[in-house]
């Protein structure tokens, strides 16, 4: 009788049977059964590729969100001696707006096939990023609240808060992220593999992240921090300044908090580069929330409203109007 394919398991190939064999054998890990079954043929490969239209729009949306930060810079360098940007520490304006700007370049250390390089810093460059960022969040709430506070003369602050207390905060906090992401790196650091159980017929590249409570103690410092963040500036909300930057900073705080909330369960049930594209997400969210609610409204009255850009109107009571039609 001549040779006739007899059906193999799913899991399985079957060489080309000849005469007289009658035989499954089981396809190399990096290979998949063709539609026939009579064959092994190479697997998928699969990872956030820039040339695919996921990795692409992603990798388009953070370049341009990296060009914003820039451009508020340059706004704040030209006005820098005006009220607005003096208002809160023109320092941690700055430094909040570098940080940022590193949250969107670590974007990019995700797009393509993950080497060994890109696996050992890509979670590293944004956890230390975002803990930078967020303490300098931070740091310019507690400058709103102890500017009030200190402000009373029965204030005992005085004596030992003074400006450097932002900067202890953002070297502190960042300098325990910093050594948590070192010892991660000295002890058990990420590295790439190649997935071939978690999507039949194909093959994930990725980053085993080496040890997953390290990656998420980083995750809950950055966590930490924000809620932290949303908490002082929670209270300081209805501080009577004329231009309460704590309001912003709760609305932005709140906006981070739910981004990386809703992260959680959708990395934990993503798959190959679908989890890969919900981190970058994620990050070009969260970054975008922050930017925006601390930001845009100081770009706003710097551009469009340079009324309200006076000593006078900040140190009144006065809250941001429209102006008034004739």
């Amino acid at each position: 009788m001549e040779g006739v394919v007899k059906p193999c398991p799913v899991n399985k190939g079957s060489e080309i049977w000849v005469k007289d064999a009658v035989d499954c054998t089981k396809c190399h890990k990096d290979k998949w059964p063709n539609e026939a079954q009579d064959l092994c043929v190479p697997k998928a490969v699969e990872f956030l590729s820039l040339r695919e239209p996921l990795g692409m729009s992603l990798s388009i949306v953070a370049a341009l969100a990296s060009l914003v930060p820039l451009i508020i810079f340059f706004i704040f360098i030209k006005h820098k001696d005006t009220p607005i940007v003096k208002a809160n520490s023109r320092e941690l304006s700055f430094l909040l707006l570098f940080s940022l700007l590193l949250c969107f370049l670590s974007s990019f250390l995700f797009f393509g096939q993950p080497g060994l390089v890109t696996c050992l810093l890509r979670q590293v460059t944004f956890g230390i990023s975002f803990v930078l960022c967020v303490s300098c969040v931070l740091g310019k709430t507690c400058m709103v609240l102890l500017a009030f506070h200190i402000r009373r003369p029965s204030s005992q602050l005085k004596r030992w808060l003074g400006p450097g207390f932002p900067k202890l905060i953002i070297t502190g906090c960042t300098s325990i992220q910093t050594l948590g992401c070192t010892l991660w790196l000295a002890i058990s650091p990420p590295f790439p593999v190649k997935n071939t159980a978690s999507v039949p017929g194909k093959i994930i590249l990725e980053c085993n992240e080496g040890s997953s409570a390290a990656f998420w103690s980083m995750l809950g410092i950055m966590g930490f921090l924000a809620m932290a963040s949303f908490f002082v500036a929670f209270i300081s909300r209805k501080l009577p300044d004329s231009f309460n930057e704590a309001r912003f900073i709760t609305f932005s705080m709140l906006v981070f908090v739910s981004v990386w909330l809703s992260f959680i369960p959708a990395y934990l049930s993503a798959q190959g580069q679908n989890m890969v594209a919900v981190e970058v997400f994620a990050i070009l969210a969260s970054s975008c929330g922050l930017m925006s609610c601390i930001f845009i409204p100081k770009c706003y009255i710097i551009l469009l409203r340079p009324d309200m850009n006076t000593k006078e109107f900040l140190m009144g009571r006065g809250a941001l109007r429209p102006p008034k039609s004739n």
